[in-house]
């Protein structure tokens, strides 16, 4: 199920304000735009709820296909895989068999999944939901030639630490881990990633946990994140100067590594931008 890139991918997730400033109306054009932008990967966003129907998902698909613009997917972020009601959690099966769907009409090879809160239970207890509920799943699902990726997140009180991820994802093979390096940083108030050596440790954690291909090519968020004493806050822009982390350690230490990533950058309106100033400094330094 693991992607064998050859290089790392770059792309936005969702549409960045200068696809639609030049004139672009539908994601369809978003394939043949980004190729022209000089990038390479696309993450579909459903976060607030899928609505696009059969044929529109299908259009995407194609283009992406035609265009060769490597695909994932962003399931809907009312998913509580450690939701306390029984009711709900069956539910979240529902719309992640549905995220399978969607992923599968835009030939995307990965969906991603937020792993729930802990805010009213104990983080064990959530943890306990939080598997069961993906057992559940897994069972419905068969054996996709789709990924479940497991989401790092960016509030103290979500699960969704390094190692809460790395934890679910041992459960399966189909599980993997999704690091959003913005989200780890805001959740411990900034200064968890000061240069190459903290990223190529987090990937060497990520390989001795589930093994090396889950680490080298490994599904990525990237963005500045504003945080507060609870966590984040606000994603921002590459052009914020107060907060991080900052991307350039990390493409140093995966060209040192020859690691293979799609980072998907989710910068606050800028993220088409922001991707293709990741890669173009990837480059300089390969």
């Amino acid at each position: 199920m693991v992607n064998k890139r050859n290089r790392p991918y770059f792309g936005p997730g969702g549409n960045s304000e200068s696809f639609y400033a030049a004139g672009n109306k539908s994601t369809k054009q978003a394939p043949a735009w980004l190729v022209a932008f000089g990038l390479d990967a696309y993450e579909y966003e459903a976060g607030n709820g899928l609505t696009a129907g059969e044929k529109s998902l299908r259009e995407v698909g194609e283009a992406a296909k035609e265009h060769g613009i490597s695909m994932s997917f962003h399931t809907p972020y009312f998913i509580s895989l450690s939701g306390v009601d029984p009711e709900k959690r069956l539910k979240s099966i529902d719309y992640i068999e549905k995220s399978l769907w969607a992923a599968s009409l835009l030939g995307a090879d990965e969906i991603v999944i937020h792993c729930g809160s802990a805010g009213k239970i104990s983080r064990e207890e959530a943890m306990r939901l939080s598997a069961d509920t993906l057992y559940k799943t897994l069972e419905k699902v068969g054996e996709p030639h789709i990924a479940l990726g497991i989401e790092t997140m960016g509030k103290q009180n979500q699960l969704g630490t390094l190692d809460e991820v790395l934890e679910l994802c041992k459960m399966d093979a189909r599980l993997s881990p999704v690091v959003d390096f913005g989200h780890l940083n805001a959740r411990d108030c900034g200064g968890v990633f000061p240069n190459a050596d903290a990223y190529r440790a987090l990937f060497d954690k990520v390989a001795n946990a589930l093994g090396d291909d889950k680490a080298r090519y490994m599904h990525c968020h990237f963005s500045k994140i504003e945080w507060t004493a609870a966590g984040e806050k606000r994603h921002l822009t590459f052009a914020d100067g107060e907060y991080g982390p900052d991307f350039e350690p990390l493409m140093e230490a995966i060209a040192k590594e020859r690691l293979c990533p799609r980072i998907i950058c989710e910068s606050a309106g800028t993220m088409a931008e922001d991707a293709l100033t990741m890669k173009q400094c990837y480059l300089g330094l390969v």
